[in-house]
């Protein structure tokens, strides 16, 4: 495997690393209204366990609330069950055509869990970067060795996979420094 295939390899596996790590960061919960804290809740569906998102419509009239437009008004019930059951703390209220959902200001020691959760999700993926490395620079000692090119190809193959490795951990970085700001402000 060439060098050029190693080093490319090793940037879209620390891509995915990284948005892996954003999605989870972007689901804890800030003090304002977002339809992804809904992400995971699920329906039962006429019997059939599915997605809040296909169900209705959701959208964020304001900061502290989530406003749930089910497509089908039989549906309400189950909807405001859903959200209820999914453990996010929240108390959906039902008006009989659309289901509102007040987002609760957090207390400082919930800020502080859910930056502290956030930086653990940060974390993972920053080794997760780290283990990539590790992987794509062993890989290229034994491609040096298997297909015989030079040492200073895969030196240079490990510079362009510890600057991939450093981007990529100050975006992680940069995700982390954005959330904890947006979960600390009122």
């Amino acid at each position: 495997m060439p060098v050029q295939d190693i080093t490319k390899d090793a940037g879209s596996a620390m891509v995915k690393a990284i948005e892996h790590a954003g999605q989870h960061i972007s689901k804890v919960r800030t003090g304002r209204a977002s339809v992804t804290l809904l992400d995971n809740v699920k329906v039962d569906y006429y019997g059939t366990p599915t997605a809040l998102s296909q169900v209705g419509s959701l959208s964020v009239p304001d900061a502290r609330t989530i406003l749930i437009q089910p497509w089908d008004k039989g549906t309400l019930s189950a909807i405001e069950k859903g959200v209820l059951i999914a453990g996010l703390g929240l108390n959906p209220s039902n008006d009989g055509s659309v289901i509102r959902v007040p987002i609760p200001p957090l207390t400082e020691e919930r800020r502080k869990e859910f930056v502290k959760l956030c930086k653990k999700f940060s974390e993972d993926g920053r080794v997760a970067i780290r283990n990539i490395r590790r992987d794509h620079m062993e890989a290229l000692k034994v491609a040096e060795k298997k297909e015989h090119f030079s040492e200073d190809d895969r030196k240079r193959g490990e510079d362009e996979i510890q600057k991939l490795t450093d981007k990529y951990i100050k975006e992680i970085d940069a995700i982390m420094v954005k959330k904890e700001k947006e979960i600390l402000e009122d």
